[in-house]
C-alpha cells in the first residue's frame, strides 16, 4: 500500500466522482449518489435528495483541476478548499476504521465533506511527491482521470471498458497488417 488506506480510499472516490461525468453520466440520480456513498463507505449526513445530488455534482469540476494539477498548483487548490470549508483535522475511529483524519463535523453537508476528504487526501499525495500517481486515459477517445496505485506505476486506463476498448483496436490493427 503507497498510502494509508483512508487516503487511499479518498483518492479513489475523488477519481471515481471526477470520471462520473463521462458519457454516460453515472451521477444523474439520487440513487446512484447513494450507491456512490455506499461503495466508498462514507458516514455522516447524508440528505439524499435533489439537493445534495448537485451539489455532489457540482464538485465535479474542481476535483478533476485538483487531481490534473502541478504539485505547486494543487498546494494552492488544496489550501483553499480547507480554508474556505475550516476544516479542523481530528483523529477519530469509527465502524470498521481504525484512527484516521477527519477535518470537519459528521453533520456537514456531503459535498463539503467530499470536498475536504480529497483535500486532505491530496496533502499525503503531495507531501510524498506523488502527483504523477495521477494521469489522463490513454485512450484516445477518453479523458477520464487515471489514479495509478500500482507498483510499477504501469496504470494506463481509466477503467476496464477503455483497456479493453484499447485492446481491441490493437488486435485489430494487427489483423488488419497481417
Amino acid at each position: 500500500m503507497l498510502f494509508t488506506n483512508d487516503t487511499e480510499t479518498s483518492l479513489q472516490a475523488a477519481v471515481a466522482l471526477v470520471n462520473s461525468f463521462d458519457e454516460p453520466d453515472t451521477l444523474e440520480t439520487v440513487e446512484q449518489l447513494d450507491s456512490y456513498f455506499d461503495e466508498f463507505q462514507y458516514t455522516g449526513r447524508h440528505d439524499r435528495d435533489a439537493a445534495e445530488l448537485e451539489a455532489v455534482r457540482a464538485l465535479r469540476p474542481r476535483l478533476r483541476a485538483l487531481l490534473t494539477a502541478d504539485r505547486d498548483g494543487a498546494v494552492e487548490l488544496v489550501n483553499r478548499m480547507l480554508a474556505e470549508s475550516r476544516a479542523v483535522p481530528q483523529l477519530v475511529r469509527h465502524d470498521q476504521w481504525d484512527w484516521h483524519i477527519h477535518a470537519v463535523e459528521v453533520d456537514q453537508p456531503f459535498a463539503t465533506r467530499i470536498l475536504v476528504e480529497t483535500a486532505m487526501a491530496m496533502i499525503d499525495v503531495i507531501r510524498a511527491d506523488e502527483m504523477s500517481r495521477f494521469g489522463i486515459c490513454a485512450d484516445d477517445d477518453c479523458d477520464g482521470v487515471v489514479l495509478d496505485l500500482s507498483r510499477n506505476r504501469s496504470r494506463m486506463f481509466c477503467s476496464t471498458t477503455c483497456s479493453n476498448r484499447a485492446a481491441v483496436a490493437a488486435y485489430r490493427a494487427r489483423q488488419a497488417r497481417a
